[in-house]
């Protein structure tokens, strides 16, 4: 992959939680609680954007590789309220453990300096139930369901399995280089 220089970027994060005390034993480990913590997630969405904006040759519109500053929302939910959110907005019952609503694909954006990527919402509930069944830590698996949501605002689909295949690596290289 071809990299590129890439100056200084801003990013912007609104971040909001429920409050899941009835999860708090699944929560104690102090890098778990991470996952309820702002900061932590704008320095992760900052470094994803930055690695991302480094490389030439995605498939992503290209005026998007111009911008300097980009906002997101991240919402940490209860199954009840995903399970209503994919009803509504995806027409398919029952919880899922991610959605994503991207902004970007609109070509009239790329006049514009700054750029809203879309919302990325998790259940919690769901991330716990996955991070027990794939044997991850529940910090591990929010990353996890964080990097697939925040690749879709980047405007990634995976139509195919090729296309699933080289967007799960490519999520297992962004939670890498946090380490």
């Amino acid at each position: 992959m071809k990299e590129k220089i890439i100056s200084e970027i801003n990013l912007d994060l609104v971040f909001k939680f429920n409050e899941f005390s009835q999860f708090s034993n699944n929560l104690k480990d102090s890098k778990n609680k991470l996952i309820f913590e702002s900061i932590f997630w704008e320095k992760v969405f900052l470094s994803w954007t930055k690695i991302i904006l480094k490389k030439d040759d995605y498939k992503l519109p290209n005026f998007i590789f111009e911008k300097k500053s980009f906002s997101l929302g991240l919402q940490i939910i209860s199954n009840q309220e995903i399970a209503f959110m994919n009803q509504k907005w995806m027409q398919k019952n029952g919880p899922t453990d991610v959605l994503s609503f991207p902004i970007i694909s609109d070509e009239s954006l790329n006049n514009l300096d700054h750029i809203e990527l879309g919302d990325i919402f998790i259940s919690l509930e769901m991330a716990l139930e996955q991070s027990h069944e794939y044997k991850n830590s529940i910090y591990k698996e929010m990353l996890w369901l964080a990097s697939h949501g925040f690749l879709h605002l980047f405007g990634w689909e995976h139509k195919n399995n090729l296309d699933l295949e080289n967007m799960l690596n490519f999520q297992e290289y962004l939670i890498k280089q946090l380490d």
